[in-house]
Parts: structure tokens; sequence; C-alpha cells
């Protein structure tokens, strides 16, 4: 890694400014969109990503990478100012799109997502980018196998970089909208609730007593207000939980008393992950220091993807790295010990051959033929929980299906826009 530009890696939000464009005034997005040189249909992730960085999540960036950040990105680990930096933030269009759409550089585009305006993107340069170069730098492995290579290869021949403003703000469905919390707003709540000090937790999982520890033990850590659960939500892969159960189960812990209602919060990001291991930490710690977190915690496999990553690859990342303003809370597993006769952690306890780890394809099993587990690692309030969302939201399976991926309540819906 080349040598870091001298720049205040520590300033929260990264950069120092919480980056929001959003345009609430619905006559001027009118007159925006507009003005557009042409209507530009985004898929899934593109929308998602327009959201995030208009509401801050990924301040400092305004847009969708130019050159010279990609590069500096994939190469070095900062943008091109020196910010750290870990993952591309890219979009890709065609040589053909670009065609049929007459784009070019210094045109204003009007995206849209199903069928409606979404955000101006204003085009300030088109390029071309090695994409093996990327994959082997942001993965460590060209393998396509690796679903983040993969989402790399797929990627269309050009990248087209510029600043992205949301006209039409997306309304989030139940029981979404209760864990919506852009950072703007996230900030205001921990102030409200006079927490100064809150640690993230990064999950895409219902939470069985591991998970719980794993929480409560970094909180412990970092000597922390509260916890902030941060779920991931976005592209699903079939098996997968369904992001009610996520967000709902999470939920239960608090609103069940396994936490205080004045130290544990459940929120969400919109995210598609890359499974870039460490360098997906890097990109976490920064979005949740955007959130107002002051630490995240990391366990094993963090963002991981088969074997293609060490163990514990997150917590060694951050020592190459300036400090982030965000302080790592390095976590170890929590397991059952039966001669403890309780959840105990790897780092004291000294029955190691006795230890009986939390097997998610065991609890999975468990779930999905509706057996109730053991208290002891899995609350059945949480467990009650899963199987509401399974008859809810599920189409009867707490687990993502065809069915699902067809039919599933969305997440946030893009509001009709006259324009």
């Amino acid at each position: 890694m080349s040598q870091h530009v001298a720049v205040d890696n520590t300033l929260s939000p990264h950069g120092g400014k919480l980056v929001y464009r959003v345009v609430e005034d619905k006559e001027k997005a009118k007159e925006l969109a507009k003005k557009a040189k042409a209507r530009v249909p985004v898929r899934g992730q593109i929308a998602r990503e327009c959201i995030s960085i208009a509401y801050g999540f990924f301040s400092p960036l305004e847009g969708f990478m130019g050159a010279k950040d990609v590069d500096s990105v994939v190469h070095n680990m900062t943008l091109a100012n020196g910010y750290v930096w870990s993952i591309p933030i890219v979009f890709d269009m065609s040589e053909e799109e670009i065609e049929k759409y007459g784009i070019a550089k210094g045109d204003s585009v009007l995206f849209t997502y199903k069928d409606q305006p979404l955000a101006i993107f204003d085009v300030e340069e088109m390029f071309v980018y090695d994409k093996i170069a990327m994959a082997k730098h942001v993965y460590g492995t060209d393998d396509e196998k690796h679903p983040g290579v993969k989402r790399t290869y797929d990627y269309k021949a050009k990248f087209l970089g510029g600043k992205i403003t949301l006209i039409n703000p997306p309304v989030f469905n139940p029981p979404f909208d209760r864990f919506w919390f852009p950072p703007a707003e996230s900030r205001m709540q921990f102030m409200k609730n006079g927490w100064t000090k809150v640690v993230a937790h990064q999950t895409r999982n219902v939470p069985h007593t591991g998970h719980e520890w794993l929480m409560k033990g970094a909180w412990f850590a970092a000597n922390a207000d509260a916890v902030l659960v941060s779920c991931v939500v976005g592209e699903k892969r079939k098996g997968d939980y369904i992001d009610e159960c996520i967000v709902l189960g999470q939920a239960a812990l608090r609103e069940y008393g396994y936490f205080r209602e004045d130290v544990h919060m459940t929120s969400m990001i919109l995210w598609d992950m890359r499974y870039a291991g460490p360098r997906e930490a890097v990109f976490h710690a920064i979005v949740r220091k955007n959130l107002g977190c002051t630490h995240h915690m990391f366990g094993r496999d963090h963002a991981g993807v088969g074997d293609y990553y060490p163990t514990y690859g997150a917590h060694e990342i951050f020592n190459g790295l300036p400090d982030l303003g965000i302080k790592s809370v390095l976590t170890k597993e929590w397991y059952y010990c039966p001669v403890c006769a309780g959840i105990v952690y790897e780092g004291f306890d000294g029955h190691k051959k006795q230890k009986q780890k939390f097997s998610g394809t065991v609890i999975r099993s468990i779930i999905q033929q509706g057996v109730k587990p053991t208290r002891l690692i899995f609350r059945p309030e949480v467990f009650d929980t899963v199987m509401m969302c399974a008859e809810k939201y599920g189409f009867g399976s707490p687990f993502v299906n065809d069915n699902y991926l067809e039919n599933r309540n969305p997440v946030f819906t893009i509001p009709p826009m006259e324009v």
C-alpha cells in the first residue's frame, strides 16, 4: 500500500462533513427532472447506492467515483484526496446504452427505478477500468466463484462518475420503516438518548445467543452507552434469512428485555454485500462512523466468504491504517460450555476441548422444521418472531426462496412523480 496523504481520517463524519443531497421541495425536484437529457432505468443495487450516497451513509462521497478515485481505492485503499476508502462505488453502462441514451460528459441524467424518477446524475467523466486488476486488489483473488469478483466481472464496459442528487425520496414499507435511520437521524437519536459511545454490530442474521453475547461483550469492552444493531438489507440469495426476520428478530432482543431499552437500538443500511472480507470491514467501519458510532465490533470471518480470507483478517487490516476515528472492538467466539453450563467467551474459558460451537447450519435446520430450540442457544421470543415473519412475509418460510424473491414485500417504494 502506498503512503497515505496527510488528511485527518479521524473526522466524524468521514471527511468532516455529512453529505446530504436530497431535494425535499417537490416542485424543484420536478424542474430538475425536466431538465435532464435522458431517463435511464437503474437496477436495485444502483438505486440503493443512490439512496445511501444522498443521505450521507457513504460520506464523503457525493456520487459515483471517477477514475482517479477508483484507481486510488483499488491500489491504495484511499480516495484520491487521501481519505481512507476500501470499496469502489461505481456506476456502469455498456457502449450500446450510452449511445442509445445519447449520454456525454457534462450531461444531467434522470435515473428511474421501477418506472419512477429517483435521482439526477451529473455525468462528470466516462472511463474504462481493468476489472481483473480491480478484483485482484479489492478481493485478493480473480476467482469468479467469489461473489464480489463475479459482480466486478459483470460490470459493463464503461464507468461513469459524477454527483447524485436524490429528487424522489423512498418511502419505507412496514416493518422496515421502524428501522430506517439515515446518518443525520441516527446521530440525533443518539444525542436524544444521551449516548456518546455507541458500538456497532453488523449483521445479516437472526440472533442466536452467541450473537447476543458478542454484542454484550463488545458493549463491555467498549465501555459503551449502547449497541447499534446495523442490519444489512440488500440483494438476497436463496437460503438467506428473509429481511423481515433479521430486523424484527434483532429488535426482539430489546423488546423482550434481553437488552434494556436504553442501551440497544436496531437500524438498517442498504448495501449489497461484496464479501470483501478485511476490506469490507474497513468500509463497514466508515459507514457506521457516519451513523455516529464510536466503536465497531469485528468477529471471525467478518464479511468473508469461503476460505479466501484469514479467520481474523478484519482484526489485522486496521493495523496498517491511520486512525479512522472509530475504534475496533476485536472479539473472538462465544460458545456453549457444558462444564460451565452456560455461554462463555473463548478468551477466558479453559474447557476448549468440551466447547460446543454455534452451528448456523444446525440452527437453521431446527428452525426450518419449526422446532423451538433450547433457550440456551435461541431466545424463545426471537424464535416466535421468526415464525411469525415466515407466515406473514416469507410465504411460510423464514428463508429466501423463489417465491419470496418474486413476490416479496419491497423494502421501499419510490412514490409516483409526474414529470
